[in-house]
Order: C-alpha cells, then sequence, then structure tokens
C-alpha cells in the first residue's frame, strides 16, 4: 500500500466517511439506524476503501437535535444501542483496519443533562457556574441581544430562579461555561472515557463558540443581512464565537488526545480562512484539522475553486496539515448544489486535492436532496425555519432495491429518495460507469500513489471552465484536469500523449490521443 511508505500518520493519508447513525442502517425495525447496523457496514465501508468512521453523535438524549443535546457523554442512548454493542463496533471497526472517531458535543447539553437540572435548582447550586446565567436587563429583556443558531432569543428566562441561560441553538441546548475550570475537567474526563475504549479522535462540535466574550456584549448589526437568510445573519458573530481564549481550551482537549498514540481532533470551524488557519494552534497544538468546509460555499466555477485552493494552500501554517469536505449533514448534498453529472467530477477534485478528505453517506451513491413533505419534517431548525431545514441531506442511506431499499424492516424515520429502486448500493455495484464504481476507483487511485495521497500540489492552469493541477511525490508526477462545465474544452497542448489513468465518465484510459476533455469530464494523467 502506498502509503505504508509515506512517513505519514492515518489521518494525513487517510480517508474519513462520515455516518450520520439515524440514517446508516436499521437492525431492529423502529425506522432509526443503529450501532448494530454500523457494525453489518463495515464491510462495504472496508471494501470501499476509506480509513476511518465518524459516527455524528450517538450519546443519551431526548433528541431534540437528533443527538446533539446530550444528556450523558460516557453511555449510548438505547435508540442506538449498547456500550456493548459500541466496544464490538470499535474491535470489529479496528480488526479491518479502520479507525473510530466520535463527535464530541462540548459547547452545550441537554436540559435534562443532570449538570443543568442541579444548576437551574438555585442559585446557589455548586453548578451554578457551569452554565452562564445573567440578570437581565431592567426593563425585563434578556441579557443582550444574541440571536440562536437556529433562530429566535439566545437566551431563555428560568422562572423558579429569575435568571435567564443562554443557549446558542434551541433552549433544550443550554450552553456549558467554558471559563469554568470544573467544566473542563469534566469534559477532559468525558474524552478520556472514550479513548480508553479505543475511539481514535473526535469531530467537535462547533468547536469555535465554546467561549463567549466575559462581558456578554451585544453583537453588532450585520449590515449585508437579507431575507431570507437565517435570523441569526442579522448580527456579526463576534463577541458569542472566535474569542482569543478559546484556543487555550482547544490546546487543552488536544493535550487529552496526546495522553494517547496517534489520536486526532477535528474541529468544526466556520470562519473565513485567516481565522480558521489559527485553529492549527500556537506550535501546531490546536486542532490537527480544523475543518474546511470552503468546497461547500465557493462557487462551482474553474476560477473560484482555483482561487479557494491557493489562498488555502497558502495561508496554512507551516506543517499544518490541509483537508477537504465536499459535504455534511448540515448542508445541502453535492448533488444537490452542482448536479448529478459535476458532482462525479467533485469526487474527483475531492479524492485529488493535498489533505485528508472526507465523504459524506450517501455521495458515493449520488444521493441528492430528498424533498421532505411539511408534515414529515424532523429537523427542529426546519421547523422554526424551513428554508433552513437540513433533513433533505440526512435520508436513509440506499442499499438495495428491497422494501425500504435495505436500510429497515419498518417505516424509515425520513423517506427514501424517489429514484431508491435504482439508486441503492447493490444496483450500483453491478454498474461498472456508476458513481459508486468511480468513487471506489478514485480511492483505490489514491491509496496506490503517494503522489496524491501525500504529494505536493501545483496550480498548472485555470481558465473559466477547466482547472488543471499536478499532484507530485519525488519522481512520480500525476496531473488532474476537470471541466467544470457543460461543454468540451481543450486541454493545453503539453498534455497531448500522456496516459489517461482515469476518468469520471469511466471510459476510457490508456494514451490520450488529443481527444479534448469532454463536457462534465475530469481525469488523472500521468506525463
Amino acid at each position: 500500500m502506498a502509503q505504508a511508505a509515506s512517513g505519514s500518520l492515518w489521518w494525513q493519508h487517510g480517508i474519513v466517511y462520515q455516518v450520520y447513525p439515524r440514517s446508516f442502517q436499521d437492525t431492529n425495525g423502529d425506522g432509526v439506524g443503529d450501532l448494530p447496523g454500523i457494525h453489518r457496514r463495515l464491510d462495504y465501508l472496508a471494501s470501499l476503501g476509506v480509513d476511518a468512521v465518524w459516527i455524528s453523535p450517538i450519546y443519551p438524549s431526548p433528541m431534540a437535535d437528533f443527538g446533539y443535546d446530550v444528556a450523558d457523554y460516557c453511555d449510548i442512548d438505547p435508540l442506538f444501542g449498547t456500550l456493548a454493542d459500541f466496544d464490538a463496533l470499535v474491535a470489529e471497526a479496528h480488526a479491518r483496519g479502520l479507525k473510530v472517531i466520535l463527535d464530541f458535543v462540548p459547547n452545550h447539553t441537554s436540559d435534562r443533562h443532570p449538570w443543568f437540572l442541579d444548576s437551574r435548582s438555585s442559585r446557589k447550586s455548586a453548578k451554578r457556574d457551569w452554565y452562564i446565567w445573567r440578570d437581565g436587563k431592567p426593563d425585563g429583556a434578556p441579557p443582550n441581544n444574541w440571536i440562536s443558531h437556529f433562530g429566535g432569543p439566545a437566551w431563555t428566562f428560568d422562572e423558579a430562579t429569575g435568571q435567564w441561560y443562554l443557549h446558542s441553538f434551541l433552549r433544550q441546548q443550554p450552553d456549558l461555561n467554558w471559563r469554568n475550570a470544573d467544566v473542563r475537567a469534566a469534559m477532559y474526563d468525558a474524552l478520556r472515557f472514550w479513548l480508553d475504549r479505543g475511539v481514535d479522535g473526535f469531530r467537535v462540535d462547533v468547536i469555535w463558540l465554546l467561549i463567549k466574550d466575559e462581558a456578554l456584549r451585544d453583537n453588532p448589526l450585520n449590515p449585508t443581512w437579507q431575507p431570507p437568510g437565517a435570523e441569526i445573519g442579522k448580527l456579526i458573530q463576534f463577541y458569542n464565537a472566535d474569542r482569543p481564549e478559546v484556543h487555550d481550551v482547544i490546546a487543552e482537549m488536544r493535550a487529552v488526545l496526546d495522553e494517547f498514540n496517534e489520536r486526532v481532533l477535528i474541529g468544526e470551524i466556520y470562519l473565513p480562512l485567516e481565522r480558521l488557519v489559527t485553529y492549527y494552534g500556537k506550535e501546531l497544538k490546536g486542532a490537527q484539522l480544523p475543518f474546511n468546509f470552503q468546497l461547500l460555499e465557493t462557487a462551482w466555477n474553474a476560477r473560484a475553486i482555483a482561487k479557494a485552493i491557493e489562498d488555502y494552500e497558502r495561508l496554512l501554517p507551516s506543517g499544518g496539515w490541509p483537508n477537504w469536505v465536499l459535504g455534511n449533514h448540515d448542508r445541502p448534498r453535492i448533488a444537490a448544489r452542482v448536479g448529478e453529472r459535476q458532482a462525479r467530477v467533485a469526487a474527483m477534485l475531492l479524492m485529488t486535492l493535498r489533505g485528508t478528505p472526507t465523504i459524506y453517506y450517501g455521495d458515493e451513491i449520488g444521493l441528492s436532496r430528498v424533498e421532505i413533505p411539511p408534515e414529515a419534517v424532523q429537523d427542529p431548525w426546519g421547523i422554526n425555519e424551513p428554508d433552513q431545514g437540513r433533513d433533505p441531506s440526512r435520508t436513509p442511506m440506499q442499499w438495495d432495491g428491497g422494501p425500504q431499499a435495505g436500510f429497515t424492516s419498518g417505516k424509515p424515520w425520513l423517506p427514501l429518495s424517489d429514484d431508491h429502486a435504482a439508486r441503492n448500493v447493490a444496483a450500483l455495484e453491478a454498474d461498472a460507469g456508476s458513481v459508486l464504481n468511480l468513487y471506489r476507483a478514485l480511492i483505490a487511485l489514491r491509496r496506490a500513489h503517494l503522489a496524491l495521497s501525500v504529494g505536493a500540489f501545483r496550480l498548472r492552469a485555470v481558465d473559466d471552465d477547466v482547472l488543471v493541477y499536478e499532484r507530485s511525490s519525488g519522481d512520480e508526477r500525476l496531473v488532474v484536469a476537470l471541466n467544470l462545465s457543460s461543454h468540451d474544452r481543450p486541454l493545453p497542448d503539453a498534455l497531448a500523449g500522456v496516459s489517461v489513468l482515469i476518468s469520471t465518465h469511466g471510459d476510457r484510459s490508456g494514451v490520450r490521443d488529443g481527444t479534448p476533455l469532454r463536457a462534465d469530464e475530469g481525469l488523472v494523467l500521468k506525463p
């Protein structure tokens, strides 16, 4: 295997695959995916060629936000299984060479967490300062103007104690006070609980929000906000996010992981690049992989993507390892954003850029936006602000052409796609030209060539439609040419007579004969 000789760490040369557990595989007929379901599909993940499985939250939770409202950081919600199920999953994943990454949700707990129940019981509670409580303004208004990320005020008044508590998301998700040393110690012990069980790393939810302005000053108005933008955008997120002290917290988290061998800390961060790269930390002692979401937001054209890549490479700190993401459980799927044909080009882009790629489950079978009838909406953000609903990107994985696409024997918690009889793993595996087999081929190519997994990056050419770049390691050079348009485009003369290793169309290899780069086509070439 190419990476075995690279000297790189697993999270550098590897590929991460995100599983949204509610939607991956159900084994008990309740219509919701579970840990035994992930266990059942480990052979699929191993055959796909990925290196690590990131599992979205599976902790005990009232499910106000589907697991991102945690009631116990050191157990498994019965909806998903048991600790024994989890231990078996980790053991079997490791036996197949797969790492396991857990989602960690430290910004807030559930309002049913014992810590919060204690905190709200009395102003004199020993845990009162574990959360952010404040008196309101003299006129009875909340302490400041902050807005919840899910819409509405970020404060809820507690009648029993006469104060307001902060919640950056739902009122059922009160924010922890990360300025409190006891909170930090308790959360670091939760990390150790899972690390002791063999977890290989954590993706840390909203890591840039952990520390708030000590004086809780009002956020400034955003003069560029316009409807139907999310309500949170009315204000510039200045005093409630990306505070300087957050880097001390992240360094402490990283130190906990460094007590164990080769564990990875991934941070969810939606910030401009100049701020994002600071999350690598001083002397690279912050997050090893601050998530880079540029491909979720950049305009889908060659010049914009080239600029995004070059800006990122330029701003990375010395020794900082890059990473790229095409989709996740909070954003529209890549096929919904750029169309089915360009989603194949996007797959080649993701698998050939320098840095660690993350695949969102279902993207490899071309899942797109699944329309959710109003009566079937589950997402609390989608209920509060219908234009912002995330359910269309969270629908069940489609495994075969049988009832409910092999996901469940019951009624799935969200609808399947209308084309599930054809868009499923079994059908696509049998089609040599399918998007699933393209993903398999790209992953295999990446694993076979150090130039792709850990090599250097150089932009070679770009115009409005075509992006051409080179990846190299030692004497090996590979060239990637991507046509982001719907019409044929010529390639530079210097690429005449080179070998085609793979086409996103899946229908040509060998020496290139001067044929143009076809509409919606990507090529990996060997000079």
